[in-house]
Parts: C-alpha cells; sequence; structure tokens
C-alpha cells in the first residue's frame, strides 16, 4: 500500500513537471517562475526516487492499539489526509529510537522490517512490555543494528536510519542553536550522526536553511566521496560538501607541500603575517616621488605620501577599497603642488589660482595616466593571489612581514612562483581577501548605467503603448486600465532582469563572502587556526555541529582541546556531547587500540564495543616488504570476499609499498599515484591521512613503528590507522614489535 502510494505521488510529480517543461514563449518573468517551478519538482521528485530502498523500515504497536509506520519519508492518505507513513524526523517517530523496557513511552513492540526490492526480507520484534526484557542504556534492534555493523563495505556510507541509537538520535535532534560539538571514539559513528543532524536540521527548519544552505567540511575530497550518498539517500540535495581547500572559489589547492611549511601557515600568528604584508604594499618613498604628467614632471612629496597613506588606513577600509581615498588624495596634493609652482605671484602677493583654478587642475589630473601610475606604486590594486605569490617568492618580504618567525621557519614559506596552491595557502588567502577587499565601484557604476539604459527603454515602450491607444476607445470605455495604470517603467524594467536560479548550495561554492545557515565539520580536530578563522567567517551565527576526536589529531596545527579551539569565537556558547559506544569496531580490535590510547592519554576512556567476532588480531614481521606483502594482500582480500581492503603506511613507505599491492591485486588504488582514492575498488593502499574517517573491512597496516616516528602526532595517527577496520586488522612490523601492540599474537588470524 504504502508503495502503490508513493508511485501515485511520482506519478502526479512527474506529470506536473512534464507540463511546465511543456510551456513556452510568454514573458522574462513567466520564464522565470517556469524555471522555479521546475527546480521544486525537480527536488521534490528526487526525494521521492530516493525513498525508494527501504522506504518504511520500523512499526511502533502501543499499549492502546495505536500502530505507527516509520520511514524514509512522510506519506499522507490521499483522501482524508490521515499519515500512512512518518517520517524519521517526525517527533512522532522518535519513540522508535528511544523507547525502552524501563521507559517504553507507551510502545507495546518496537518492529524492524528488512525490505530488499519491494519485498519484505526480515523482521524482527522488540517486546518492551516484559519485565526485565531491556536494560536502560542497552542497543535497540540488535539484530538490524549487527547486520548493518557485521555487512560488508561498499566503498560508500550508508545511512542509519533504521538502526540510530538512543544516544544519537539526542545529537540528531539537539536543538541548540549555538556550536555542538560531538565528541566520539573511533567507530560511535560521529560523521553519520552529524549527516543524519543535516537531515533533521532541514526538516525543521527548512525555510531558514533551504535558503542560506548547509555546508559540511571534511578532512579529504575521498572522505567526502566515501559520505556523498548519504544525504542525497535521506531526499536531502541541496548541501555543499567541501574541503578547506575547496572553500576559495575559483582555485583547486592540490599542491603537496612539507608538513612542517602547512603547520607554519595553520597558526594563528599568519593571521597578523598577512596583514602586514598588506600594509607593506602599502609604499611610501624615501624622498619624494617624481610624477609624470602630461607635459611635465611634478613631485609628490614623502610627507604627502606618509599623509595620504594614513588617511586612506584611517577610514578602516580594505586596502582595495580605499584606493578611491589615495586616488583623491593624490589628485588633490598634486593639484596644489601645481598650483603653487604657477600661481605664485612675482610680486610676491597672494597665489594667483583660486579655489576654482585648483579644481579645474584636479579635474584634468583625474584623467591623467600617470595619476593612475603614481596611485599604483603608492597603493596598487591587488588580489589575494598576488600579495600571497609575491610574499613567498620573496626572502625579504617574508622577513619584514613574520618577523616573530625563526630563520628555519621562514625559509620553509619560501617558493617559486606557479605551482599552485596548497590546501594550507586556502585560510590565508581568504585572509588576504578579507584584508584586501574588491574596489567595486567601477562595477557598480557599470550596473546603475545599464539599469538607467533599461529604465528609459522601458519608458519608450510605454509611451508606445499608451500612444496606440484608440481614443475612440478612450472615449467608449472611461474605466478600462491601461498598462502605465498596471506598471511604471523601473518595474517593467526590473521584470526583464535575469534571475539567479541556481540552488543556495551553487550560489555558495561560487560566492567567498557566502555566510550558511548551518555548518558541520568532520574530523574538526584537524583544523588549524587559520582554517577556524575562514570557518567562522563563513557562519557568523555560530549555528555549527563539530564532529571528532581529539585523540585521533593527527595535523600538527590541529587541536589539542574544543576549549582551546572555541573560547576565541564561541564565548560560552558551546555544547560538548559524546558519544561512548563503539559500533563499527569488534572487541577484538578496540582492545588493541586501548592500549594505544592509553599510552596517549590515560585519562581518556575508550568506547565499548557492542560485538565481538572471535576473530583476533595477528601481527607478523616481515623485513623485506616486496617479498612478504603480496601473500599477505592476497590472504585478507580473499578472506574479505567482496568486502574491502586497506593498506595503510607511513607516507615515507608509500612508493615501497606500492608494487608489492598492486602486484597481489592489480586494480588497487593508490594514495598519491590516483588523484583521488577509489574505496571502490577491493584493495587500497592509503596513507593514515588518507584513511582518517574511513572504515574498511580488513586492514593490513605496515611498520607501526614508522608511522609513530614520522609525525610529532604519531602516536595519534597510529590510534587511527589501528581504527579503521569492521572485521579484520593485521599489523606487518619490519622491525621488533611496538611496546604499545605487545597484546599482538605473532600469528595469522584464521
Amino acid at each position: 500500500m504504502l508503495y502503490e502510494r508513493l508511485d501515485d505521488l511520482r506519478e502526479y510529480v512527474s506529470g506536473r513537471l512534464c507540463a511546465v517543461l511543456r510551456e513556452n514563449g510568454g514573458t522574462a518573468q513567466s520564464l522565470v517562475e517556469r524555471e522555479t517551478a521546475a527546480a521544486r519538482y525537480h527536488e521534490r521528485l528526487a526525494h521521492l526516487q530516493a525513498a525508494e530502498n527501504g522506504l518504511c523500515f520500523g512499526r511502533l504497536d502501543f499499549r492502546d492499539g495505536e500502530r505507527r509506520y516509520i520511514g524514509r519519508i512522510g506519506l499522507l492518505d490521499d483522501g482524508d489526509g490521515d499519515p500512512l507513513l512518518l517520517d524519521w524526523r517526525a517527533p512522532a517517530a522518535r519513540a522508535f529510537y528511544l523507547a525502552t523496557a524501563a521507559s517504553p513511552d507507551g510502545v507495546r513492540r518496537r518492529r524492524h522490517i528488512r525490505i530488499r526490492h519491494r519485498d519484505v526480507t526480515e523482521i524482527n520484534d522488540e517486546i518492551l512490555d516484559l519485565e526485565g526484557a531491556r536494560q536502560e542504556g542497552g542497543v535497540t534492534g540488535e539484530a538490524a543494528l549487527l547486520a548493518a555493523v557485521s555487512a560488508t563495505r561498499t566503498g560508500r556510507m550508508g545511512d542509519i536510519v533504521e538502526t540510530i541509537q538512543a544516544e544519537q538520535d539526542r545529537i540528531i535532534r539537539d536543538e541548540h542553536r549555538g556550536v555542538l560539538v560531538v565528541q566520539g571514539g573511533p567507530g560511535t559513528g560521529k560523521t553519520v550522526v552529524a549527516l543524519h543532524r543535516a537531515a533533521c536540521l532541514l526538516y525543521t527548519h527548512r525555510e531558514t536553511l533551504a535558503r542560506r544552505g548547509v555546508l559540511i567540511v571534511g578532512p579529504n575530497t575521498t572522505f567526502l566521496r566515501y559520505i556523498g550518498q548519504v544525504l542525497p539517500s535521506l531526499g536531502e540535495t541541496g548541501v555543499l560538501l567541501a574541503t578547506v581547500g575547496e572553500l576559495y572559489p575559483g582555485l583547486v589547492a592540490r599542491r603537496a607541500e612539507p608538513a612542517a611549511a602547512a603547520e607554519i601557515k595553520g597558526r594563528a600568528a599568519m593571521a597578523e603575517v598577512v596583514a602586514a604584508a598588506v600594509r607593506d604594499r602599502q609604499w611610501v618613498p624615501e624622498d619624494a616621488l617624481d610624477v609624470v604628467l602630461d607635459r611635465e614632471t611634478v613631485p609628490l612629496t614623502r610627507a604627502d605620501c606618509e599623509r595620504i597613506r594614513e588617511r586612506a588606513r584611517a577610514s578602516l577600509l580594505p586596502h582595495n577599497q580605499a584606493r578611491p581615498i589615495v586616488f583623491r588624495g593624490v589628485v588633490d596634493a598634486l593639484a596644489r603642488t601645481i598650483a603653487d609652482l604657477y600661481g605664485e605671484d612675482v610680486l610676491g602677493g597672494e597665489n594667483l589660482f583660486g579655489e576654482e583654478d585648483v579644481e579645474e587642475i584636479r579635474a584634468e589630473l583625474r584623467t591623467d595616466p600617470g595619476v593612475r601610475e603614481a596611485v599604483d606604486r603608492l597603493w596598487p590594486a591587488l588580489t589575494p593571489q598576488d600579495l600571497l605569490t609575491g610574499l613567498y617568492a620573496s626572502a625579504e618580504w617574508i622577513a619584514a612581514a613574520a618577523p616573530g618567525l625563526t630563520e628555519a621557519e621562514r625559509a620553509l614559506l619560501l617558493r617559486e612562483p606557479g605551482g599552485g596552491w596548497t590546501p594550507a595557502d586556502v585560510p590565508l588567502l581568504d585572509e588576504a581577501a578579507e584584508l584586501l577587499g574588491e574596489d567595486t565601484s567601477a562595477a557598480e557604476a557599470e550596473a546603475r548605467r545599464r539599469h538607467r539604459e533599461q529604465v528609459a527603454f522601458a519608458q519608450e515602450v510605454l509611451h508606445i503603448a499608451e500612444g496606440s491607444r484608440s481614443t475612440d476607445q478612450e472615449d467608449d470605455v472611461e474605466d478600462v486600465l491601461s498598462v502605465t495604470d498596471l506598471l511604471d517603467a523601473e518595474a517593467l524594467a526590473g521584470r526583464h532582469e535575469d534571475a539567479d536560479t541556481r540552488t543556495a548550495a551553487e550560489r555558495a561554492a561560487a560566492d567567498r563572502t557566502w555566510t550558511f545557515g548551518h555548518v558541520i565539520v568532520d574530523e574538526a580536530q584537524e583544523l588549524s587556526p587559520m582554517a577556524w578563522r575562514l570557518l567562522m567567517r563563513r557562519c557568523p551565527t555560530r549555528w555549527m555541529t563539530l564532529v571528532g576526536d581529539v585523540a585521533q589529531t593527527g595535523d600538527p596545527a590541529g587541536a589539542s582541546s574544543w576549549e582551546e579551539v572555541l573560547a576565541p569565537y564561541a564565548g560560552d556558547r558551546w555544547r560538548l556531547a559524546r558519544l561512548n559506544v563503539n559500533y563499527r569496531m569488534p572487541a577484538e580490535i578496540a582492545e588493541v587500540a586501548a592500549d594505544v590510547l592509553a599510552e596517549l592519554d590515560p585519562g581518556l576512556e575508550s568506547p565499548r564495543s557492542v560485538r565481538a567476532t572471535g576473530v583476533r588480531p595477528w601481527r607478523l614481521r616481515c623485513e623485506d616488504l616486496a617479498a612478504g606483502l603480496p601473500e599477505l594482500v592476497r590472504r585478507e582480500a580473499a578472506a574479505a570476499g567482496e568486502g574491502r581492503v586497506a593498506v595503510i603506511v607511513p607516507a615515507g613507505r608509500l612508493a615501497e609499498a606500492e608494487p608489492a599491492v598492486v602486484a597481489a591485486a592489480p586494480g588497487a588504488s593508490v594514495s598519491g599515484r590516483d588523484a583521488e582514492v577509489d574505496l571502490e575498488r577491493p584493495v587500497s593502499l592509503l596513507t593514515v591521512r588518507d584513511a582518517k574517517g574511513l572504515e574498511f573491512d580488513s586492514v593490513i597496516l605496515v611498520d607501526p613503528a614508522g608511522i609513530v616516528a614520522e609525525s610529532p602526532r604519531g602516536l595519534n595517527d597510529l590510534y587511527v590507522a589501528l581504527t579503521r577496520a569492521t572485521q579484520r586488522l593485521g599489523v606487518v612490523h619490519p622491525g621488533p614489535v611496538p611496546a604499545h601492540l605487545a597484546r599482538l599474537e605473532e600469528t595469522l588470524a584464521d
């Protein structure tokens, strides 16, 4: 019955869409209205299409006899409008995720329904009104949950609407309007909670968030591709997914650089370095600046230049927007210098040039190319790219702008022009854009000119229309309205202006100054202080969801505590929520990771696992990766079946491991070699950085000691690498096994 109703709705919406698309002709306004309606029907149809798989996944039977079906979308009866299916985000559906035997909320039975191709394949019932049937704090829907977490990986993250647990549901529906920090260890579902929270917020705050958009920031493009299908599967498509390196429109930041250089660029002190670089370009000559005009050379004294610079700086306008002030100052100073030179009374009297004469000189100077050249030298028009390219290319400029850095640190910033931008450059480019601004006066003047022309043309049209009315008609029908009674020239011109029909996400992606209704950051602990400055500009309301785990911080510029990150921006308007249950990792792997976590910080508690597989993690000493690794990869690929295998190595051993992995799995996707790691391939070779946030059926971790030694936060990286597996974990070590992995037995798992 529910699928029949879904089909009816699809047929209706498809019909309306076809009818709209068949329309043609009409005014510019009717064209815009048609495109808007088509976009609305397209969005609704996509929403209905997304609900096909697993349309209904649950049922609540209440003690009073009421029955509610829970699904991906809400469906109403076509006749009386009664709900046939409740959207999982609706308040009336919450009992499906929260009811327990200790607090059943009137529920007698919770039924989990599994559907494949519109056929019910499995039913699991939980009876909640039996004494002791459930324990407070346990998981709900064990059968459905365990089936989901035990299933083989596909290379794409799926949604969890069928298996949301109580601690996750509370965070997903949290109405806190400040910054909500979701802290959780590996396997606790931080990412899916964040994505489902986005879907829930779009459901409850549709009007606000549809207009301003939602931004989801991930650590890398592989991760974003991995999670890319979750929100569309929930019927939400108007969300922008991006890395920090993709948040500056017009450029792609993929250039590689040393981790030490990226760490320096991420420091909060770099904001002052960029500001100093801007100030350094606001030049004053040592003596005087000779301005070459049409017929002569006129000096602009150092005192005049300093006075002009201080006046421009005192305006507090961004650098480029202050250029008109500099231009006016140069014109005025030159005009008075010329007046003093040529208006001097040879008899010693007052200057012969009056204020009207000086104004005439100013008018001539405003169009003189020499004045423009002088302004460009004193206060050049700059783009953020120009500023940073020049800064990085000059040891002298770096030293002047960054006196607080050591000589070795300044050397790490030095590089030749060209070659593209790194992800760590993007927050600095954004900082520069804020300080430089854009002089839009010429564009605004051109827009006003075009608008005046359009209004004048519209006025002509109205005059023609009014003049074409029959005099006899006016006598016979005095009360008939004419076009001039309904429209003036301004309104008519406005109807023919081009309308922007892009979605909020599309407009936001092209506009650096766009501010979002809500921002979600995954792996938030990895962001540098400069990246946080960029994101806070994108969300001035500070309505954000941050998910991460400070124990997994691997970036040298990343966070050590949430208080440190948020205090400068959110004050006390942030709240911490914790996820304490590990749904992804089996207990056997979690125990190994817990030993590393204890060494990282004895005060941190490892998440509690909900399942065990009986498969013990293994380790093997292997001095020659080329000889030993291929057989191990083939073995784990066979054990994973249709699942996914990851080989995680230190970045320094990536080139060494690649031939061995490719020999065992010719179709393997490789970090660094491939533009983007393809997680849908059976085997992937990854660095820890590229593996962050991902999950695989089986993981082979190569050279744990090398991972620890490679970074100042190497132990954090090792913890990340150990916690990517959902079924099997093996460790290959070329030397003695590190002490924190002593729990592992030197054997291969069955």
